[in-house]
């Protein structure tokens, strides 16, 4: 790793020795398996500049990292730098102002300067707080630029904040957005929404000899609770800690000094902030994880469940979102949050995930009950009475969180994404037959009926125009009445692709297909409309947002997943 990284203040350089480890065993492990991709990519000159970190930010994560605080931040920056080394891309790395100021060629100081020269980068990978400081920095010479950057959004922002006039009429400005980016710039932790790009992070992969190993060696009365800093203990938690207790031995890993934490009860085993590799191997001995609540959406969940535990979660009642909890609040998304971590909740689920009503003792007491009798899947030999056995789930990682399905979707952004050329418009009418040897002009509807299917696809006489994702992959489908295209698509076990929709909102486009109800509205384009028009169709595509229900009987559109 860089020496630069060495010389911040104490609590930087401690994080910065968590970065290199990170790094350095994530690199090992995805050498041996995909070192050789390398040779097929072509390399980027990338600068990558982690403004959370800079001094002049506040550096306000340092201290409570040390103390037990969130590492989500850190896991996902540790994987994005691993996955562009090993793609094998040219890097600068960036965490201060100086620093950025001198890969970028900017005179010293704040005097918004503009570049005088093109910029020497391909991409620039950074976050909120360094967009911050290059526009204070760069000048001009940031608009000119900025669709070169791509913005690690933890949370995700939502259109509306984005664009810069429909958030000052409208309310939706906050400290964080309006920065008339493509939503798609915005690249989250967990795939919030379409809107934007989901970066993820990787969390470690089990061979076939160590997940049996884990199967053979879990207690199956153990439980080790999410919370990792004391102030999460306080508050509303004894009654159900209590529950917990009576049914298994509960362990933590609360951070502490000299005392044990007041907060924590005493029947919890505390063992203190633990490195990662003792946290691993504490992971694979127990049967459950228990969420507190907070924090939201990290990586130790996955963590736990690719290691072998069943993660239990709160319910959220009313959902948690910027209008009613405080840690939402100003961050530049609506997005209603109902449980600790909704991708584990909607996309992992049973028997891994179980998300219950903390509240509802008689609830929480049923699901400790079904968490002790859960038999392992991973083999046919569990025993029928898991009162006298250790009974186990398989231990479980997604694909997009190991290393091949990072290095695929970093790969695939970086060879795909595009913000800089401008969009030609879509003109359906300069589209040619499929096979026609004098390139005749299509007659005919563009979206045709697939065989057993309710959705519309591309025509296969048409020959598509280039695009990513492939055009051959849309499927065009009717929503019902309040539908966003994230709900319509996923109902029908697809995807909502917002880089589809130009190729839609065009009145050629959709000649001959019976769909009605699609919206014409310049001023809000995800607004719902009392009353159906008989040809609409949507403007201000910057703006327009997939998470959201906006009309009657819009349409949507998405890619298989």
């Amino acid at each position: 790793m860089p020496s630069h990284w060495r010389i911040l203040h104490e609590g930087v350089d401690i994080l910065m020795a968590f970065l290199t480890r990170k790094v350095e065993d994530t690199d090992e492990d995805v050498n041996r398996e995909f070192g050789d991709r390398r040779t097929h990519v072509i390399s980027t000159a990338i600068l990558v500049h982690v403004g959370f970190l800079t001094e002049e930010s506040g550096d306000v994560f340092s201290p409570k990292v040390l103390k037990g605080g969130p590492l989500g931040e850190m896991v996902q920056w540790a994987d994005i730098l691993t996955a562009l080394h090993v793609l094998g891309h040219n890097l600068k790395i960036s965490m201060s102002v100086k620093e950025l100021q001198g890969f970028l060629g900017v005179p010293p100081g704040r005097g918004s300067c503009p570049l005088t020269g093109p910029l020497p980068f391909d991409l620039i990978y950074t976050d909120y707080h360094g967009l911050q400081q290059m526009r204070q920095h760069m000048g001009l010479s940031l608009r000119k630029h900025k669709c070169h950057i791509r913005v690690i959004d933890t949370f995700g922002t939502e259109p509306a904040y984005n664009h810069e006039e429909y958030a000052t009429l409208h309310g939706y400005r906050t400290n964080w957005g309006y920065w008339n980016l493509n939503a798609r710039q915005y690249m989250t932790m967990f795939p919030h929404t379409p809107d934007n790009s989901f970066m993820g992070f990787v969390s470690e992969e089990l061979n076939e000899t160590e997940k049996r190993s884990i199967q053979q060696n879990k207690v199956n009365n153990m439980a080790v609770v999410y919370g990792k800093e004391a102030s999460m203990w306080k508050q509303g938690k004894e009654g159900f800690l209590q529950i917990l207790h009576m049914y298994m031995e509960v362990h933590g890993t609360v951070y502490y000094e000299t005392q044990r934490p007041p907060e924590v009860p005493a029947f919890v085993k505390n063992h203190g902030l633990l490195p990662q590799h003792e946290l691993q191997q504490l992971l694979r001995k127990a049967k459950l994880f228990i969420g507190f609540g907070f924090p939201y959406e990290g990586p130790a969940p996955l963590e736990a469940i690719a290691n072998g535990c069943i993660f239990l979660q709160p319910k959220f009642h009313p959902p948690h979102s910027s209008l009613n909890h405080e840690f939402f609040r100003g961050k530049p998304t609506s997005r209603e949050v109902s449980s600790q971590h909704p991708y584990a909740e909607q996309y992992i689920g049973k028997p891994h995930v179980m998300t219950v009503d903390y509240n509802n003792s008689l609830e929480f007491d049923s699901a400790i009950r079904e968490i002790m009798r859960t038999k392992r899947s991973y083999s046919s030999a569990a025993p029928a009475d898991c009162s006298v056995s250790v009974c186990t789930v398989e231990p479980y990682l997604p694909y997009e969180y190991t290393c091949e399905g990072m290095l695929e979707r970093v790969h695939a952004y970086i060879q795909n994404q595009d913000f800089c050329a401008p969009e030609p418009p879509f003109t359906p009418a300069n589209l040619s037959k499929q096979g026609s040897a004098g390139g005749s002009r299509t007659a005919g509807p563009l979206f045709v009926p697939i065989p057993n299917s309710t959705a519309l696809g591309w025509s296969s006489s048409v020959t598509p125009p280039s695009a990513w994702p492939p055009l051959r992959s849309l499927r065009l489908l009717v929503s019902q009445e309040g539908q966003s295209c994230v709900e319509a698509c996923q109902s029908a076990g697809f995807i909502c692709e917002p880089a589809h929709f130009r190729f839609i909102n065009n009145k050629e486009a959709l000649h001959g297909v019976q769909i009605q109800g699609l919206l014409r509205r310049n001023e809000t384009p995800w607004s719902r409309l009392a009353h159906p028009l008989d040809q609409r169709i949507y403007g201000k595509g910057t703006a327009w947002s997939v998470e959201h229900s906006r009309s009657t009987n819009s349409s949507s559109e998405g890619a298989r997943p």
